[in-house]
């Protein structure tokens, strides 16, 4: 995805409407939204897909155990009217999901966490892919809300629940939560690396051979790490809440496993600036690099016309129409001439040398 189009989201569109309007701000799209259901408890699992939300919907929530709900593609805003309207959740929170451009926050309503964050998937040339994931943690249940497009982070989380590795399967809604948010802190890693090898590679352009391609590079690299620092900067936040563990929902011990996932966000952060200031360190190297090498140029073009200069006086001199000019009529005058211009070129150019101008 450009980088331009992940800045770029009008809001605009939702002026002068009331509180609660579900209209779609984002990237429109043409493919059908898809839901995708498992259910699951310490014992039984079951996987099913939904075309659209009707009244399947109830029997497929786990009374006793944990129902995840997915669903990619909010362009759809029927399915978050009606998913919202079966759960019965605030009408503010459905607005927000279907906003595509809110900032990373959690908001606690009580029978329910609101949950809003980015998911970022490394792409080719340094690029990545980011949408709005938007989760609801309930006592049971747990819905998540992509953009739509495809594919996602959560494929290991999903072979866990299948093959009942680990915990997942034997704890609650608190710990499908943190498994989730953890893929997604996790994969920042990964698009943190792939940045991490382009901006070594800029750097070392930058020492041999640095042009407006370079410039370019640098600039482009800036751009996408402030776009990842407001990805994560608000994010600290809301995983600070869910480490003290100030809701019901969420037990004590799940709360070391978001402390775990807080230390992984804060390392995000000190990476993210780190790069940053790297890339401005590379941006000031590059025009002083720039003004050095015009420097350079002005510096030989000053020593050639301070070589060409008195030779110049001399031709102008002797250019002159005067009849009363001896050394014209004399036999080896342009010889002469000729002599004293090379011994004088010869002679600034050895004292140019001396002095390390050339």
């Amino acid at each position: 995805m450009p980088t331009r189009q992940k800045f770029l989201k009008k809001r605009s569109i939702k002026s002068g409407m009331p509180p609660g309007s579900l209209v779609h701000i984002g990237e429109e799209r043409a493919e059908a939204a898809q839901i995708s259901i498992i259910a699951y408890d310490a014992t039984a699992l079951e996987e099913q897909s939904l075309p659209k939300i009707g009244k399947h919907l109830p029997s497929c929530i786990n009374p006793t155990g944990v129902t995840w709900i997915n669903v990619e593609g909010v362009h759809d805003v029927e399915i978050v009217r009606a998913l919202g309207e079966h759960f019965s959740f605030h009408p503010l929170v459905m607005e927000d999901i279907v906003n595509t451009v809110q900032r990373p926050k959690i908001e606690d309503y009580g029978e329910y966490l609101f949950i809003v964050m980015r998911m970022l998937r490394p792409q080719h040339e340094a690029d990545f892919s980011s949408e709005q994931l938007s989760m609801i943690v309930g006592p049971n249940y747990l819905l998540t809300f992509q953009e739509g497009i495809k594919g996602d982070v959560f494929d290991a989380v999903r072979e866990r629940i299948r093959t009942s590795k680990g915990k997942i399967r034997a704890l609650g809604t608190d710990y499908l939560c943190y498994s989730l948010i953890d893929a997604i802190v996790d994969s920042y890693f990964s698009v943190l690396e792939e940045l991490g090898e382009h901006i070594v590679d800029v750097e070392e352009e930058l020492t041999l051979t640095p042009g407006r391609e370079t410039l370019h590079r640098i600039s482009y690299l800036k751009k996408e790490i402030i776009f990842l620092r407001r990805a994560v900067w608000p994010l600290r936040e809301a995983i600070s809440f869910l480490e003290r563990g100030d809701s019901h929902l969420l037990s004590d011990a799940t709360r070391v496993y978001y402390r775990d996932i807080y230390d992984h966000t804060v390392q995000v952060m000190d990476t993210v600036e780190t790069y940053r200031d790297l890339l401005a360190g590379m941006l000031d190297l590059y025009l002083s690099s720039v003004s050095n090498r015009m420097n350079e140029i002005m510096k030989f073009l000053t020593v050639v016309g301070m070589i060409f200069l008195p030779l110049t006086f001399l031709v102008g001199v002797y250019g002159m129409n005067f009849k009363n000019m001896p050394e014209l009529e004399w036999h080896y005058g342009y010889y002469a001439l000729w002599a004293v211009m090379i011994v004088l070129s010869l002679g600034m150019v050895a004292f140019f040398r001396k002095k390390k101008w050339l």
